[in-house]
């Protein structure tokens, strides 16, 4: 057994994240400024989007994303109930409603079959979720869009970097909203990205995402800046920092390191669990790129004598971390009690929820981490399996 508890996320940090937030610092600009404009502007080249707006969370870049296409009271946005709090929650902040469809059963994004039954007049948009870093079926979510003239934003807070069809996600869909959270595939604490190719959508989300005043007010305190401002709309506060942007720099020019490390702990999972059948491994696909931010294990639960609480609790026992992702939101008080969702209206997502482990994958594992986890896993299956 571990000597000491292995975290079920931890952030790959050292001197270089060190180096760029001293820079920050000694600049003496330490909110939206160089950096952050800095950070947008390699992040947009990254994903091969048009713009990139840099904010405090990937809340607030899918609530930007909404707001710029104009989502108004009493409409309708198409999602998954297979995803965490935000997802819905942008939705709501407009008094729209989410509309949830179920997703498939070995991906765990949404059935873009669904999604034609879902759409009515009051329909604005769709907001696919790319889960745990493998892109959703994306040209037959474009196909049902373009029929209907409706906007797709990406809530992709777990997918970079992750490509579709040889193409990185950030510059596919209308919008796409990326996050960087302590536990993402990048971080900057807090954060968040917006990215589009539209020219009025992309300076909508500017302006809002800072108190709603005219643009570059960020260089009001620059030598080229002016102390005269307009507030052109009813904003927010969802600027990002120099100090976070900093990190985020740092992050990002190591991104394809941390990436592939955590693709080599995947195969490792892969290798060590394929035969189990006790175990059913993640889905990927071959036309795909899986960003790896999740790895999302299920249990054949008809194979033990224990359910999926238990098991985290063995593992808990065995000083290992895991999680679970996601309580599908229909199951949540707020959305039951509100539309009157009971478990049994996305089976799917219900089902396949109850049966999910998430076990830590990512860059700063060592390979007796690695080994610990799998270990700790097949020896939970021996003691317990039917």
């Amino acid at each position: 057994m571990r000597a000491s508890f292995l975290p079920f996320a931890l952030p790959d940090l050292d001197e270089t994240e060190l180096t760029e937030i001293k820079e920050a610092l000694d600049s003496g600009w330490v909110t939206t400024g160089p950096k952050t404009k800095q950070f947008e502007a390699e992040f947009a080249a990254a994903v091969g989007s048009k713009y990139a707006i840099a904010v405090n969370s990937c809340t607030a870049a899918m609530h930007l994303a909404l707001e710029a296409l104009g989502l108004q009271r009493g409409d309708e946005v198409i999602t998954t109930p297979y995803t965490f709090a935000a997802t819905a929650e942008v939705v709501r902040y407009f008094d729209a409603r989410p509309i949830f469809v179920d997703v498939d059963p070995d991906q765990l994004n949404m059935r873009p079959d669904f999604i034609e039954q879902a759409i009515t007049e009051r329909t604005k948009a769709i907001l696919p979720v790319h889960i745990a870093g493998l892109p959703a079926d994306l040209d037959d979510i474009y196909k049902v869009a373009r029929l209907h003239s409706l906007p797709v934003v990406d809530d992709a807070a777990h997918a970079f970097p992750a490509k579709y069809k040889g193409q990185i996600i950030g510059s596919l869909s209308d919008f796409t909203c990326f996050s960087f959270y302590a536990t993402k595939a990048i971080t900057t604490g807090e954060g968040g990205m917006i990215c589009t190719n539209g020219d009025e959508w992309a300076e909508r989300c500017r302006i809002m995402a800072l108190h709603g005043i005219s643009k570059d007010a960020w260089k009001r305190y620059t030598a080229e800046g002016t102390w005269y401002y307009e507030i052109i709309a009813p904003g927010y506060k969802y600027n990002m920092t120099d100090i976070a942007a900093a990190m985020g720099l740092a992050q990002l020019h190591k991104a394809e390191t941390m990436w592939r490390r955590r693709r080599e702990i995947a195969q490792h999972y892969h290798e060590a669990f394929s035969a189990v059948p006790e175990l059913q491994l993640p889905h990927d696909r071959s036309d795909r790129q899986h960003a790896w931010h999740l790895y999302m294990l299920r249990l054949n639960l008809q194979h033990l004598r224990i359910d999926r609480a238990r098991f985290i609790e063995e593992l808990k026992q065995r000083k290992i971390g895991a999680s679970v992702h996601f309580i599908p939101l229909h199951l949540h008080p707020y959305y039951r009690e509100t539309y009157g969702y009971k478990p049994e209206d996305f089976p799917v997502a219900y089902c396949e929820y109850q049966r999910e482990v998430s076990l830590p994958i990512y860059s700063k594992m060592s390979e007796d981490d690695i080994w610990t986890v799998v270990d700790a896993v097949l020896d939970i299956i021996k003691l317990y399996r039917r």
